[in-house]
């Protein structure tokens, strides 16, 4: 069997001695000793964080190496290799629970908060006697998820 050279095309940038990535059209391609193995749109942050991660997990590259390549933080690539180690492709792909509301105050909680507005107390006394930050009910009344009690007019 003939060994072939690993053949990069032109304007790649080189990650590790071995992997290379290049810009192509509104996609971006990885290439690993002259092999095409992986390739997500340019705006796409979930597919790139998973796949610098599995490359440091292969032992292709390191953190370093892809930091300096990337121009990333090393909290960032220690934070996305983290979640990777942990949960896997899942945990980048997964979707979002919340759907744009406050975890904390949502059925019970968003009711009580209500309620104990409606009896006059002032916003930080209901955080506390709910159990969430002053600034959580802020951006409640801010979204209209609460009202405040409006003073009697005289």
């Amino acid at each position: 069997m003939q060994l072939q050279l690993p053949i990069f095309p032109s304007g790649t940038k080189f990650i590790s001695s071995c992997v290379g990535v290049y810009e192509q059209g509104s996609h971006v391609q990885y290439i690993v000793n002259g092999l095409p193995v992986y390739a997500h749109g340019k705006d796409d942050l979930q597919a790139f964080r998973f796949f610098f991660s599995n490359l440091i997990s292969h032992g292709l590259c390191t953190k370093a190496e892809v930091r300096k390549a990337f121009c990333i933080t090393d909290d960032y690539v220690n934070r996305s290799y983290r979640l990777f180690k942990a949960e896997g492709e899942a945990g980048f792909f997964k979707p979002e629970n919340r759907h744009g509301y406050c975890y904390k105050l949502i059925g019970d909680n968003l009711a009580r908060a209500q309620q104990l507005l409606d009896d006059g107390l002032n916003q930080s006394a209901t955080a506390a006697a709910v159990g969430v930050s002053e600034s959580a009910i802020r951006y409640a009344i801010k979204m209209g998820y609460l009202k405040k009690k409006q003073p009697p007019k005289t």
